[in-house]
């Protein structure tokens, strides 16, 4: 990740993916995926569903809840609206830890 894409210190950047339940972020970037396996979301149609449903740059993000098989899939609280998302999808959302 470079540091002009996140606008801070790439060092403290996380995906949204990798992070457990109670964590709080502010979203810096929400990045298209680079290749789709067989059967996935289109990348682009993946990026734009991400944006409508409020996955933006300077969204308060908190994480929910996971499955209870694998952790998959999240639930996340983005700003006022609650979004489920497959673990795999939102490696594309890159977060900052939001300060208490």
């Amino acid at each position: 990740m470079s540091s002009d894409a996140l606008r801070g210190d790439p060092e403290s950047a996380v995906r949204l993916g990798d992070v457990q339940p109670g964590f709080r972020g502010i979203i810096v970037a929400v990045r298209r995926p680079l290749g789709a396996a067989p059967g996935a979301t289109d990348p682009e149609e993946l990026e734009l569903r991400l944006l409508e449903f409020g996955f933006v740059e300077g969204a308060r993000v908190e994480v929910l809840h996971e499955g209870p098989i694998g952790g998959d899939p999240i639930a996340v609280r983005v700003d006022d609206m609650r979004v489920a998302l497959r673990r795999n999808e939102a490696m594309n959302v890159i977060l900052t830890k939001a300060s208490a």
